[in-house]
């Protein structure tokens, strides 16, 4: 099972889009500031995350929620997050 999962910086409200087989011991460096790209942004919370079966489908989703348009949705989906 590969997961594609998005996390929000309680610092600064910014999305992290990401990928990976196991989203539970992935949380964790990124909360410990081993993450280069959100090293800077913590604390981090996960906010949404999807299940795919093969890893080309679950790669092929998050390339999209990175573009304008992907993030687009999520902000549309995900408006609630960013009301408060």
């Amino acid at each position: 099972m590969q997961y594609v999962y998005i996390l929000q910086s309680g610092k600064d409200k910014e999305l992290y889009v990401g990928c990976t087989q196991n989203l539970k011991n992935r949380l964790v460096p990124h909360n410990a500031k081993k993450v280069l790209a959100t090293k800077h942004r913590t604390p981090l919370k996960l906010i949404h995350y999807e299940a795919f079966l093969n890893k080309s489908d679950a790669f092929a989703r998050e390339q999209f929620l990175k573009t304008g348009w992907g993030r687009n949705y999520l902000i549309k989906t995900l408006r609630n997050l960013f009301n408060d």
